[in-house]
């Protein structure tokens, strides 16, 4: 079994593990909420390097709550934030104007709950890889041996991402691992190929 929490978008990893786990993938949203992780957060790459995207919370800095209690703030604006990185780093993309808009009409509702957020996304992204929805449970999950746990903030991985072309190849390096977004932008429809054959 492959076990995921619940993520803002989740970088090439996260989709690498559902791509490649099928029915054996289970989202756990009965989990506690992790500060600092990439429950509310993703990482793009602009032409001046890579970029954390954060989806504010209100009282995100209480310690032990469960994930599927954790409400978005709006009163920072961080959604008017994220569309504006995302049209500025990817509207030269070769697939943002065949996605772009699937994405930006997310920050068009107000969503009350972070898992909400993450679910909307999750289907969507899912629609485009042309993947089932995971399995989703309510109920925290205890992993045992052999299952591959992706929950843990700190934590080892072997993953190797399969490189592809990014926006900004021609001035930066190849960055691993980004956000599915920048992933789905560059590659389109051919992103379900490159994530079967990243490597655990």
């Amino acid at each position: 079994m492959i076990i995921l929490p619940s993520q803002y978008f989740g970088n090439t990893e996260y989709w690498a593990a559902i791509v490649q786990g099928g029915s054996d993938v289970v989202i756990d949203l009965g989990e506690n909420y992790v500060k600092r992780s990439e429950r509310n957060r993703t990482t793009i790459l602009t032409s001046g390097g890579t970029m954390q995207l954060t989806v504010q919370l209100a009282h995100a800095n209480r310690p032990r709550q469960p994930m599927r209690s954790m409400q978005i703030d709006y009163s920072k604006r961080w959604q008017h934030q994220h569309l504006i990185a995302m049209e500025s780093a990817y509207r030269s993309s070769p697939y943002y104007d065949y996605y772009g808009e699937r994405f930006t009409s997310l920050y068009a509702t107000e969503w009350r709950y972070l898992v909400d957020l993450n679910m909307a996304t999750l289907e969507r992204i899912c629609s485009i890889l042309k993947v089932g929805v995971p399995r989703i449970t309510e109920s925290y999950i205890t992993a045992s041996e052999g299952d591959i746990d992706l929950r843990q903030k700190r934590r080892t991985t072997t993953f190797v991402a399969e490189p592809y072309i990014q926006v900004f190849n021609d001035r930066l390096p190849f960055e691993p691992n980004l956000s599915i977004f920048d992933l789905v932008m560059c590659e389109g429809p051919a992103a379900n190929e490159l994530l079967a054959r990243c490597r655990f």
